[in-house]
């Protein structure tokens, strides 16, 4: 086991800073959640980025808004800037259930306290640092911001609010994934003779009267339009999504009040050795020496596990991902992500179980397109659906190659797989033969060596209908991929379970898509726990046609159960075989004239 000092963690208080010598700091983080040294959390990868480059840098975990502020006072004024990362998690996710109801913990904060963040903390800290530094530049990063980037929905307030610039009061916002754009960020610092203005995939605020409109520009609807018409907000979106997952985006612009917001496009994505530079970064992948004693629940779920990939061409109507960062597979070198194994085998109280070898899906390491130049010639925000794209290459052997590599190190007795599984990948017949070969052999290596018992996988509903707004595969492909499950569990010997995940109240969803949801799922023997209602996040296709009434792509109205009557008669369906819930169940088919499912449900009465 290896053996840190207090100056192998960036330093978060003076005294700290003192240890290192420093007498002035370059840049100070402040971080929405607990410092964990860990390349899965962004305020680490950003300041261990920047100690790269030579500078000096501290991060603040969790600052104290609420008294006189010490924690913004306690290291000065950096010399080039403040950075903000809110969170891992949307503040308002992390903080409110979908019924806006406080949550009673919080994993990224020590022993899971759920009152040591504001809401919207890049507001927050922003308008603090601008109150007791005016004159040093505060730049926003991370999923709070990126997803806040220009007018969106807030749930939690129910309505359009505008650009989180405006509302913060911050210089710049850096979006997706910021390595590369806080890398360019230091260098125009530094040299003063070049503009802010013009880095890739940053956002900022000019006047309008000095805004100069570009050749190529996307001009969305404005905020005061959007906010007199829903249908333009949502053909905003459009714009917004197409431009976040070409390889050649262009720039978008949109006016707010007396001001532009001017997103730049994004970077191309990162190399492998680009992404393997940021892994490969000093880090101790354990929380600071100020939380000994306390536990961190999300460190806890992640300690033992290991990123391979980043990127999901998924393009899910509901998730986040692929908007934060991008549709396009970037992965990690072999070497890279073994390099990070025998680093956690160092770890204290490591057994030799990893708990994930994956990414935002498993199974997407190394896929991409076999013509890379129709890749960047395309705008479709999902490479699976309404089917698999014939340029995708889904060849899992890179894969499997990574998992026999980890497998057979000293000291490793298993490697599971907690990330979801696209089993629409796994179902998929290319026109290569050894391309299908190499998924059924991953198919049965993952079920026979995989599995910690339960395999999670996500359906998301069992109509067609609903699924393709969503943007998922068939419900009868899942049932295909359980029989398959079946059948490996049988054949090895094994008996596991598979889990899956649904999802109540998404747009397109009524109350008889959920009853029919119920008795498909009986069916099939399952008595479902992965379960959730539908919360509207910023910057997502569903959560657009959730407020706005229409589909951002067709404009066409789409239906959303909104009142907390239409959301509670949705979910109690996933909940039929609970004794307590058939009574209103059964009232409430009667009363969508659906009598037939009660038989099926509850058998003869």
């Amino acid at each position: 086991m290896k053996e840190y000092r207090l100056t192998d963690w960036l330093p978060t208080t003076k005294k700290e800073v003192e240890l290192r010598g420093w007498d002035e700091l370059d840049v100070i983080l402040f971080s929405g959640d607990a410092y964990v040294d860990h390349p899965s959390f962004g305020a680490a990868v950003i300041g261990r980025i920047l100690e790269a480059e030579g500078l000096r840098v501290a991060i603040i975990p969790q600052p104290n808004w609420r008294d006189d502020l010490r924690d913004f006072k306690k290291l000065g004024r950096p010399r080039l800037f403040f950075g903000i990362s809110p969170g891992c998690m949307d503040s308002m996710v992390n903080k409110y259930t979908a019924n806006k109801r406080l949550r009673s913990d919080d994993a990224y904060t020590p022993d899971a306290r759920p009152d040591m963040r504001p809401d919207y903390p890049s507001i927050v800290y922003t308008q603090i640092l601008k109150k007791l530094y005016p004159g040093v530049p505060v730049v926003l990063g991370g999923i709070e911001a990126s997803m806040r980037r220009v007018t969106h929905y807030d749930y939690w307030q129910d309505k359009l609010m505008k650009s989180i610039l405006i509302e913060s009061g911050a210089d710049l916002l850096i979006y997706g994934m910021g390595e590369k754009p806080v890398l360019e960020l230091i260098r125009r610092f530094n040299d003063k003779r070049l503009s802010l203005n013009t880095i890739p995939q940053i956002a900022y605020l000019c006047k309008t009267t000095d805004f100069i409109s570009e050749e190529g520009d996307i001009r969305l609807f404005s905020h005061a339009e959007c906010l007199k018409d829903k249908k333009k907000q949502a053909a905003n979106f459009r714009h917004i999504e197409e431009e976040s997952n070409k390889y050649t985006a262009s720039r978008i612009t949109q006016e707010v009040d007396d001001m532009t917001v001017v997103v730049n496009p994004p970077y191309p994505p990162l190399t492998e050795a680009e992404l393997d530079r940021s892994y490969d970064l000093p880090y101790t992948r354990l929380p600071h020496p100020k939380y000994k004693g306390k536990r961190i629940p999300a460190y806890d779920m992640i300690k033992f596990s290991v990123n391979i990939h980043r990127g999901c061409f998924g393009g899910c109507a509901f998730c986040t991902i692929s908007a934060h960062q991008g549709k396009f597979i970037v992965s990690r070198s072999k070497e890279s992500i073994l390099k990070e194994v025998k680093a956690l085998m160092e770890l204290p109280d490591f057994k030799g179980y990893l708990s994930d070898l994956g990414g935002p899906s498993a199974n997407m390491y190394r896929m991409k397109g076999r013509d890379e130049n129709i890749c960047k010639k395309c705008k479709r925000p999902s490479c699976i659906h309404p089917k698999v794209c014939p340029n995708l290459n889904t060849d899992h052997r890179p894969l499997l190659d990574i998992y026999h590599a980890v497998d057979t190190l000293p000291g490793i007795k298993k490697s599971f797989i907690a990330s979801g599984v696209r089993y629409d990948l796994l179902l998929h017949q290319s026109k290569d033969p050894a391309t299908n070969k190499s998924t059924s052999e991953y198919t049965r290596e993952l079920i026979a060596r995989h599995v910690s018992g339960r395999l999670k996988v996500a359906p998301e509903h069992t109509s067609d209908r609903v699924l393709s707004i969503m943007r998922k595969p068939s419900f009868g492909q899942f049932q295909e991929f359980k029989k398959i499950f079946d059948r490996i569990n049988h054949e090895e010997g094994l008996r596991q379970q598979l889990i899956p995940y649904f999802i109540s109240s998404h747009p397109g969803c009524k109350e008889e898509d959920m009853a029919e949801l119920a008795v498909i799922t009986k069916r099939l023997e399952f008595h479902l726990e992965q379960v959730q209602d539908f919360t509207p996040t910023p910057m997502t296709v569903a959560t657009e046609a959730w407020y706005t009434g229409y589909h951002p792509y067709t404009l066409e109205p789409v239906f959303s159960a909104k009142t907390p009557r239409e959301k509670l008669a949705q979910r109690q369906f996933f909940f039929w075989y609970k004794p307590e819930e058939r009574k209103n169940i059964i009232n409430e088919l009667r009363r969508i004239g659906r009598m037939d499912l009660i038989d099926k449900l509850y058998g003869k009465r």
